[in-house]
Parts: C-alpha cells; structure tokens; sequence
C-alpha cells in the first residue's frame, strides 16, 4: 500500500443522497439480496459464512454478530456451545431475527454509536460483509475494540471492493439482479452501500488489529484483485507492538 492511497483515506464517508425511489428500491434490493444469495451464489456464501464458522473458538464464549441480516448466519454457528447475540440496525431485518433467534439475544443498534455490553464483554465478534458499509469506520472499530475482550477474537469477511475481481463480479451478480427487479441505475445505490474499499478497510484493521489467519475467495492467493471476497481473523494489537 503506498502513501498516496493512505493519504486519500478520510473518514466518516459522504455517501450520495439517494433520492426518494432511490431509497424505496434500495431497501427492497437489500431484503431481496439477503434471500436470493444463498440459492443464486451458492459457493460464494459458503465461503461467507463458512469461513468463519470453522474458525475454532474457546468454549462457552460470548459473541457478537454485527449486521446480522436476516439471520443467514445462524444456521452455520454452533449455538448451543456459545451465548450468541445478533445486532442489527434495520428494524425489519430485527423481527426477522426474532424469528428464528431468542428475542432476548436480538439487539437492534448501530455498531457507531456506544453500545449497553460493558468493556470487553464479548470472547468474539463477527461482521460478515459488515464493514464495507460502515460510513465512519474508525469510530466503529474502536467500539468493537472497546467490545473485545483483551484476549478475544474478530472474525470479518470483506468484499475485495476495489478491485478488478470483484468490480467485474458484481457487473454480473448484484447490479444484474438489481436492474432486472427495479428497472433503475445501480452506481449511486452501490456508492451509498459500498462506502469504504478493500485498502481502507485493511489499513484501518491493521493499525488497531493483529491478523491471524486469513483466507481469499474463489483463489487462495492472498491478492485482492485476483479475488472477490477475504475473510480475517485479527486480535487486539499490544499496546507498543509494531505495525
């Protein structure tokens, strides 16, 4: 990553104002997105929620799933081992948690604002195709930071936004699916969703994070324009430690 690509990096982002059918079709694609992606992308979604599934964890742990969705997630997790809360911002994605998740472990909130947990609360956080959309990712991060417990785990899979991959994918996937369902221009509805790209994202990770272990999509090649999505897991970085 050279200076000149950190230097532009600014955050909060300003996304484009959508306008008012904008927004309508927008927040129909994102329910239908969230259905139709397990059957139309198989593959991909396993790697989605696959990835992080099969990342070990301490028994009896309490996690964290940021963007929850609609709950897609669920069925890969292991329930019964861990306390596993979901925390979504839209309301009508919450009652659809609800549906198949304890009301009580169903929180809706947005992951830049302070949240009720007490400092370090949690053994393991997940956000799956969560931080790409976040407007002022460093204030997000520090929250998920101040969640983490000292020895705890942060499990994330990006898109490789950005990169020639994965702009040549969504051509074909999501922008095709959104022009046949609504009939609109998908560049400003994906400038509103898609905020940060591949570099912002793991610049920022890398200043408060130590990675772990990761894993690219569909090449193992750890290149982000070869690849359409990456999973990590990362841990707080020591107080001292080197970049």
């Amino acid at each position: 990553m050279c200076a000149r690509d950190v230097n532009l990096f600014k955050w909060p982002k300003v996304p484009p104002i959508l306008s008012a059918a904008e927004e309508e079709a927008r927040e129909k694609y994102m329910l239908l997105w969230h259905e139709q992606l397990p059957q139309r992308f198989a593959a991909l979604e396993r790697f989605n929620h696959g990835y992080v599934a099969s990342l070990p964890r301490k028994k009896d742990s309490k996690t964290l799933e940021i963007g929850a969705g609609i709950g897609g997630h669920l069925e890969f997790e292991d329930l019964a081992s861990q306390e596993y809360h979901v925390m979504e911002y839209r309301e009508q994605f919450c009652k659809e948690l609800e549906k198949k998740h304890p009301a009580r472990l169903v929180s809706q909130g947005d992951i830049h604002a302070r949240q009720s947990w007490a400092d370090g609360y949690f053994d393991r956080i997940v956000a799956i195709h969560v931080l790409e959309h976040l407007v002022d990712l460093p204030k997000a991060l520090a929250e998920i930071s101040r969640l983490l417990d000292s020895q705890g785990v942060f499990d994330f899979v990006i898109p490789c936004e950005g990169g020639v991959a994965h702009t040549l994918g969504r051509k074909v996937t999501a922008e095709r699916l959104f022009r046949k369902n609504f009939g609109m221009d998908f560049t400003n509805i994906c400038k509103n969703e898609h905020v940060n790209t591949f570099r912002e994202i793991m610049y920022l990770i890398k200043k408060q994070f130590e990675v772990t272990h990761s894993s690219y999509f569909p090449l193992k090649v750890p290149l982000h324009d070869l690849n359409l999505v990456a999973g990590f897991r990362v841990k707080k970085r020591r107080a001292g430690a080197s970049l």
